[in-house]
């Protein structure tokens, strides 16, 4: 009955959205974009609505023994009936594992529960509009308080719980206030997991369904769970998390982040030790968590520092080692598998999160149907999920989303779904977009070479080269040195999950960024042009030293000079083996998603003086180049401060001069997927 009136609802929402929201960027909206804002309307509305029941009640620090005997602590969210009795009907039950402590999640929680507060501070977000200001990246970041992301980055929606939902919220092993060491992402943390969902289907207050909700850490492990998942989980809807952590964000292309990781690191390793209070004062205090965390009180921040020190590969402690091996726990622990998921999954990422390389690529190698998993992409930062999201001509806010899939997996509930994406994205340069699929149907990989003959659109680069169609005739060889002009990129706010992005002169122009760049910028376009998916940069290098470094960013350039970043790649040069059986390649025979071992085994030596050939992946992405806009690619030979080599390639660069060769018989080209060919 219910799951009939909710579709006879949404049909009549349907009917009667002749204003509806529309998905594109403009124009006139077909019958699909219609439906898909009527669904956003009357989803949103059933989610701020009313609830089944009118309040929550909290049950705090829960223990929950692991099968080693490790105690982790949860906290229980369940609904209130009008009597103010907790509701003791069996429900589904939501289960978010976090390492930033529950303690931050009670306080935000507490925050958001103040009567008023929430939508006070929505209502209030909502008219901050400061895009065509030098600060509008500052916008773009406040508005995560109104794309529905607390909610579901922390796992608490009180309109989820009064909708008829537990959820249990727990401190992964070794942080907040659960026993033992953080075992992060490793085998014991995954079994933990799964240990927890079977407690929590099997407690009364529980029916046996259990999804799992949360953002970043805690989306990875709900994918890790899926990948093994036990029977009693039903859905997953992980925001913002990453798959190959080694390519993500510890060293893609084998540069170690030196923005966002020191920055993680301490987060977690400084609340772990923030005690529980009240235990203290009552007397039961537990004296195995002091243990534990006087036995390491500062994960993983040895091996951030072995990468960064140690001065060469002969002196290259055990641990660092071991990062650099594909078959040692450690990356094993990072290397996700989507491809063995089998849950139903909603995924959410954006294009300049620091998981922006596993976004688009999960939605790909889950092997579900469309009508079980869902793929949407913001222009987002990591600090920002969701911004965007809730207005008008765009997707539902994440907790309504989130909302939508948990009823459809855990109650049954059809609330038009199947008419929702699957595949729904911000095509940079335009505005949203709904797709069946992704790369879009309709795009051809084609090779736009890099020419030295200069665009004239780049006096301020290193230099101002041109993109085209044809192999150039001219040959020369470009030289560009390791500089600090990338500390004023878009690049350093992806590597700083969003922190360096409120200046637009930065992160939404590159062109001070470029003034230690190559540049290589293409005839203006004719008519709008599509980018879709996955991106190589094939490039002919020498270099003075040993070893060198290169990034490169993929830009759409306005009338106007504005250098946008779309897309970014970077690769140590004695990193640059290909493995062949992991990598793509398109129709004509080039690699569009290069796979880079980044391990010992894999290094080739770099010789001074003789040529060398990088592919380098960019990460996949999706725009649209507009009449008289250009495209660009800017080459580095340094990416301060959102990535540095590996201590000893670094010493072997010797920070010296790099050259890029420009060479008809072994031309460097970009290997792009566009519907119409460019240059």
């Amino acid at each position: 009955m219910a799951s009939a009136l909710i579709r006879a609802a949404r049909l009549a929402t349907v009917a009667v959205a002749a204003v509806a929201l529309t998905w594109s960027g403009g124009g006139s909206a077909t019958a699909e974009q219609t439906s898909a804002g009527a669904l956003a309307e009357h989803w949103t509305a059933m989610h701020d609505g009313p609830q089944q029941y009118p309040d929550v009640h909290i049950d705090w620090d829960v223990p929950i023994q692991m099968s080693d005997g490790v105690i982790l602590k949860a906290n229980v969210y369940r609904p209130v009936d009008a009597t103010n009795a907790v509701v003791n009907t069996p429900l589904p039950t939501i289960v978010n594992l976090t390492p930033y402590t529950k303690l931050v999640t009670n306080l935000v929680d507490t925050a958001l529960a103040t009567p008023g507060l929430q939508s006070f501070t929505m209502d209030l977000v909502r008219r901050i509009n400061l895009s065509g200001t030098p600060i509008s990246g500052f916008g773009d970041l406040v508005h995560l308080l109104d794309g529905g992301t607390i909610q579901t980055i922390l796992g608490i929606d009180r309109s989820l719980i009064r909708s008829g939902y537990t959820l249990v919220v727990a401190d992964v092993r070794g942080t907040g206030f659960s026993q033992g060491q953080w075992n992060t992402l490793g085998m014991r943390e995954q079994l933990d997991t799964r240990e927890v969902i079977r407690w929590a289907a099997a407690q009364p207050w529980s029916n046996g369904d259990v999804a799992m909700s949360g953002g970043s850490y805690a989306g990875i492990n709900q994918l890790r769970a899926a990948e093994d998942p036990p029977p009693e989980l039903k859905a997953i809807f992980p925001v913002e998390a990453g798959s190959d952590l080694m390519r993500d964000v510890v060293a893609p292309g084998g540069g170690v982040g030196t923005t966002f990781l020191p920055m993680w690191l301490s987060n977690v390793n400084q609340t772990k030790i923030i005690p529980d209070v009240q235990s203290m004062l009552n007397g039961t205090f537990d004296w195995k968590w002091l243990q534990s965390r006087l036995a390491d009180p500062t994960t993983n921040t040895d091996l951030l520092a072995q990468a960064l020190l140690t001065p060469s590969l002969d002196r290259m402690p055990t641990a660092l080692a071991a990062a650099l091996d594909e078959h040692s726990d450690f990356r094993q622990g990072i290397l996700g598998h989507p491809e063995r998921i089998t849950v139903p999954t909603f995924v959410y990422g954006g294009w300049h999160d620091i998981f922006a390389n596993s976004a688009a690529k999960l939605y790909n190698v889950i092997p579900l149907p469309a009508s079980k998993k869902q793929l949407v992409i913001g222009d987002t930062y990591h600090a920002n999920p969701g911004a965007g999201t809730g207005a008008p001509g765009a997707p539902p806010r994440l907790d309504v989303l989130q909302r939508v899939w948990f009823d459809k997996w855990l109650k049954g509930i059809d609330s038009g779904l199947d008419d929702f994406g699957p595949v729904t994205l911000w095509e940079q340069g335009s505005g949203w977009k709904t797709m069946r699929t992704f790369p879009e149907a309709g795009v051809t990989h084609r090779r736009v070479y890099l020419s030295p003959a200069s665009s004239d659109t780049a006096d301020h680069a290193v230099h101002d080269g041109s993109l085209v169609g044809t192999k150039p005739r001219d040959r020369l060889e470009l030289q560009v040195a390791p500089g600090l002009s990338t500390v004023c990129s878009r690049d350093a706010a992806q590597g700083s999950a969003g922190i360096f992005s409120p200046f637009d002169v930065c992160a939404k122009d590159s062109r001070v960024a470029e003034s230690n760049a190559l540049t290589f910028t293409s005839k203006a376009m004719t008519e709008p042009t599509v980018i879709s998916g996955p991106i190589n940069m094939h490039l002919n290098a020498i270099h003075d030293a040993t070893d060198g470094y290169w990034s490169v960013t993929v830009n759409d350039v306005a009338p106007d000079g504005t250098s946008t970043v779309l897309s970014t790649g970077q690769l140590t040069a004695s990193l640059r083996a290909v493995d062949e059986a992991k990598s793509v390649r398109s129709a004509n025979g080039d690699y569009t998603a290069p796979f880079n071992p980044i391990t010992l085994d894999s290094l080739l030596p770099v010789e001074p003086g003789k040529p060398v050939t990088l592919d380098i992946a960019v990460i996949p992405t999706q725009a649209v180049l507009e009449a008289e806009h250009r495209l660009r690619v800017d080459i580095f030979a340094a990416n301060p401060p959102k990535a540095l080599p590996f201590r000893p390639m670094l010493n072997a660069t010797e920070f010296k001069t790099q050259y890029l060769r420009l060479d008809p018989d072994v031309p460097s080209f970009i290997n792009l997927p566009t519907d119409r060919p460019i240059g």
